[in-house]
């Protein structure tokens, strides 16, 4: 014997109704995910000078003349680069110590034979097609220790409002299917609350994977090829949890 089809049309209305009752207010977390991609445009690199002499006096002003020619070089090649030195030193050298003949109890004093004098340099730009010209001309002088890619500020600002957009976008795509699977209408889902959490690390500043180089001395009257860079991109994630009440 089969069923009339508008019984089986109307248990079939009466179990959807049934159904779609049993979620009324209920509240569901759904998590949500928002990634943004851009090439990196700001490059910040590096530079150091040492120098050592049995004179202090003369290893410190080899060391000073030798930062102020490298941070003209610099300002030469790249007048809207932002320059900060750093990290000045100054360490004695000491003779080698010969082993103690036998009886002796008390290492004598260690002799000073030198001293060692050295300073940093940061070069902070977003001229990265030049960046290989203004490295190569500073590395006659300074020697080239680091190199990190990243995004400037500006570039990050605007990549946070579209990561803060496409993570709330995904949001709300993920009630949209949730309200389909549980037969209710996307109407019918009230956002309770909006939890903005963890949003990923910043190169640079981090972010993005640094390229480091081992740095090298160079004579001052000897050429330096340009190096060859690649500045990558930068990926910024941010994670959200909603809290979404069905009416």
């Amino acid at each position: 014997m089969s069923i009339p089809k508008f019984v089986l049309a109307a248990a079939l209305l009466a179990a959807s109704s049934a159904y779609a009752q049993s979620t009324s207010g209920t509240l569901v977390v759904v998590p949500a995910y928002g990634e943004v991609v851009r090439a990196n445009d700001q490059a910040v690199a590096s530079f150091s000078i040492e120098e050592q002499d049995k004179d202090k006096a003369v290893a410190a002003s080899k060391v000073n003349q030798k930062m102020k020619q490298g941070m003209e070089i610099v300002r030469k090649e790249d007048p809207q680069a932002v320059l900060k030195t750093a990290g000045y030193y100054t360490y004695p050298v000491y003779a080698e110590q010969r082993p103690l003949p036998n009886g002796a109890s008390t290492p004598p004093k260690p002799q000073i034979i030198g001293w060692r004098v050295g300073q940093n340099l940061e070069v902070k730009t977003l001229n990265l097609a030049g960046l290989p010209k203004t490295a190569a001309a500073a590395q006659k002088v300074l020697a080239l220790s680091s190199l990190n890619f990243g995004l400037a500020p500006a570039t990050l600002k605007k990549l946070d409002e579209e990561r803060i957009a496409a993570t709330y976008k995904n949001l709300n795509e993920r009630i949209a299917s949730i309200a389909a699977a549980m037969g209710r209408n996307r109407a019918e889902a009230t956002i309770d609350t909006v939890d903005f959490e963890g949003s990923g690390k910043y190169v640079g500043q981090e972010q993005a994977a640094p390229m480091a180089m081992k740095a090298m001395r160079m004579n001052d009257s000897q050429a330096v090829a340009e190096p060859s860079f690649e500045p990558g991109e930068t990926t910024l994630q941010m994670n959200v949890v909603g809290k979404v009440r069905f009416k």
